[in-house]
Formats: C-alpha cells, structure tokens, sequence
C-alpha cells in the first residue's frame, strides 16, 4: 500500500488517496473519524482546533462499506478556508495589499523552504510544511489500521513526558505493555498514569503563562504481531529502517528509539540481548523485549515497542529573532496561531505512521490482492512456524 497527501493548512481541503489497498477490506468514516478526533484533542493545543471539526469523506474506492481493491480517496475539509480564501486562492491574481510572510521562524521549515523554492513569501512552504498536513495521514492510516485489526494487530501510543515532567514505567521492555487504553484516552495529555498527567498539565499551564511551547517523549506500540516481518537481506526490507523512516517524516520528531534504544549502549550485551525460550503453548519467544520487538530488521513476535521524542513547536507567543527576508534586517519570527504543546497529538500521527508501515510489512508477506487470501495465507504461516516450534 502506498498512500499520498495534499492539501495547504488553509486550503480548502485535505486530500489523500491511497493506492494497493486489498479487496473486501472493511472501512468505516465513522472509525477513521474517531482518529481524527484523538489527533485533534489534547491539553495545550492552540485555536484552530476550535474551528475544524475534521470528518472524513470517502469518494472512491469502498462500495458498501468493503473495498474494492482499487485506489481509496479520502477528503478532510478545512473549515477555516472561508477566512483565507482570497489569501489562498487557486485562481486569479494576489489581492490587493496582500501581506507577505517575510519574517521567518527558527526552528520551522520557512526559511529552508523559501531558499529552496526561490520564494519572497514564507507562506508559499509554511501551509504545507504546516502538521496540519498530518490529518491526511491518519486518515489514510485509518485504512491500514482496519486491516491490522482484521489480522489481530492492535497498535496504540501514550505520552511519556511533556517538557520536565515524565512518566517513568515500570520496566517497560521486561513483559507486556501493561496500559488501560481507556486511561490513555481518558488523560487530556495521552498519559495512562493521573499522576503524570496532572505534572504534565501544569508544565503546559507555565509555558502557556511564559508565552514558551514543550515538546516531549512518547512510546507507540503494536501487540499480536507474527514473528519475521520485514528482512534482514538489504537495508531498505529492514521494518527498522522502514519504520525510523515513517517516523522521521513527522514534523518535529528528532529521535526515534526501539525498545532499549540509547540505554543499549550502555549495557553489557547480556543485559540487553533477549534470551530466547520455546513452549509448546507459545513456541518461539523471548524473556525479556529490551529489543523492542525487532531483531535484525524482523519482527520477533514480541510487541513492538518505539519511543519518540518531538521537539517543541516553533512558532512562540514572545517570538525569536530572525531576518526580514526582503530588508536582510534583525527583525522577530512572525507568529502563526499556534499549540503550546501537541506531543498527544504527535503520539496520535506516530501511531498512524507506524500502523501503515505493519500494513505493508503483512501485505508484503502474505500477500495483497484479498482479505480471503491474506488470511488464509496467515493460517498457513502461522501453523508451519507452529509446528517448527515443536
């Protein structure tokens, strides 16, 4: 499955169509529509959440509810286009004393972008650069993580930490992921412990007083997955690179760790390496998952476990210096309406991310025309690997 977004922040619409979907897929709006919700919620984020109301709208591809197998478009309206509409226009000429955005902001794609394109006008990459963009993506998502369900995976994500105030788990990577989903939900900043919770809340209540923004930590995992998903014979069929990838393409993610992660590095190799037991129950499995679920670029049966850190949003109450684009002059960042903080959303969009990275990862193994054969396949996989076992 591939998928591809387009659509400004305030355009008209969001757009995204995603091609290789498999045949007799089920696919609700109404559950895609509950990701959407989840991207849009959670404490500290700024006013345009108060204007889109996002919904999906399917246009092609599904018919009675079921895929066809051909490419599915899924269409996210911008609300807030009636106020930008002559700013934005597709159509005629700039209007009249139109302000350009020449006053670029640290840490955004602006000033990149406007060199890069040869532009006078931050706009031109700021609506796209904008994580608005990122509704698309989990729209699109909603159609992988339908199939992951269909096939037994549940992937979910939690914060850990927003700015100094963090959540520490219990051995994380020495068992099953112990979270409620409905705490996690439940928490306005996607944190299964009330405790943290109200610590993280309070962070966001000072940078908000300071005019600051936080960025943070959070952990996406997937349970149920079979073992030997992705390759270990070239670097791209690896699902870490696959998913470090997918990971990175989401503004203000600046690292990526997989199960351990940096902690690795400062172990002894038998305090990080997972001992491997067979049961006639379980088969093949491991102790311990410091590795995450991932042993050389496959999946090991283990739930899969990465944690992320985002950055905190560039565009700041009290702005940063920067450059006027068009005098060279020290001027400060322009300011969009902006988050204080959107690491819940961010865990949201991860989750979205690396759901469509398993998608693929099944479809490329057990095949990608029909569930029927999907499923079947999946069977037969699974009862060799079984039997191998004994």
């Amino acid at each position: 499955m591939q998928f591809v977004t387009a659509g400004e922040s305030h355009g008209p619409q969001l757009t995204a169509i995603v091609s290789g979907v498999p045949a007799g897929l089920k696919v609700s709006a109404s559950d895609i529509n509950a990701d959407l919700k989840r991207r849009q919620a959670g404490y500290g984020r700024g006013g345009r959440q108060q204007i889109e109301a996002d919904e999906v709208i399917i246009t092609s591809g599904v018919r009675f509810g079921l895929t066809l197998g051909t490419p599915i478009a899924l269409a996210i309206a911008n609300r807030d286009w009636a106020n930008w509409s002559d700013r934005m226009s597709v159509t005629g000429n700039p209007p009249e004393g139109l302000m350009r955005e020449v006053t670029p902001r640290p840490g955004h794609a602006d000033l990149v972008g406007v060199l890069k394109n040869n532009s006078d006008d931050c706009r031109t990459v700021l609506e796209r650069a904008s994580a608005r963009e990122t509704a698309a993506r989990v729209a699109a998502a909603g159609v992988a993580k339908e199939l992951l369900a269909a096939l037994g995976v549940e992937v979910f994500s939690y914060v850990t930490r927003i700015g100094q105030a963090e959540w520490v788990e219990d051995s994380p990577f020495q068992g099953p992921v112990r979270c409620n989903p409905a705490d996690i939900e439940l928490s306005e900043v996607r944190c299964p412990d009330a405790a943290a919770s109200e610590r993280m809340k309070k962070m966001i209540d000072v940078a908000r007083v300071q005019g600051e923004s936080l960025g943070g930590t959070f952990r996406v995992v997937a349970t149920g997955l079979v073992p030997g998903l992705g390759g270990f014979d070239v670097g791209p069929n690896r699902l870490t690179s696959q998913l470090g990838a997918a990971l990175f393409s989401i503004p203000a993610i600046k690292g990526v760790e997989f199960g351990l992660g940096f902690e690795a590095a400062k172990r002894s190799g038998s305090d990080v390496h997972d001992p491997i037991m067979q049961s006639r129950e379980r088969g093949f499995y491991r102790s311990s998952n410091n590795a995450g679920g991932l042993e050389g670029g496959m999946t090991t049966g283990m739930p899969l476990v990465i944690t992320a850190a985002m950055k905190p949003i560039p565009t700041l109450k009290n702005p940063l210096r920067t450059v006027n684009i068009d005098t060279l002059e020290p001027a400060l960042a322009s300011r969009e309406r902006g988050d204080v903080c959107a690491v819940p959303s961010a865990a949201v969009v991860a989750e979205a991310e690396v759901t469509f990275v398993l998608a693929n990862a099944y479809l490329s193994k057990f095949g990608s025309d029909n569930m029927a054969d999907i499923k079947a396949n999946l069977r037969t996989y699974l009862q060799r690997i079984r039997t191998q076992s004994r």
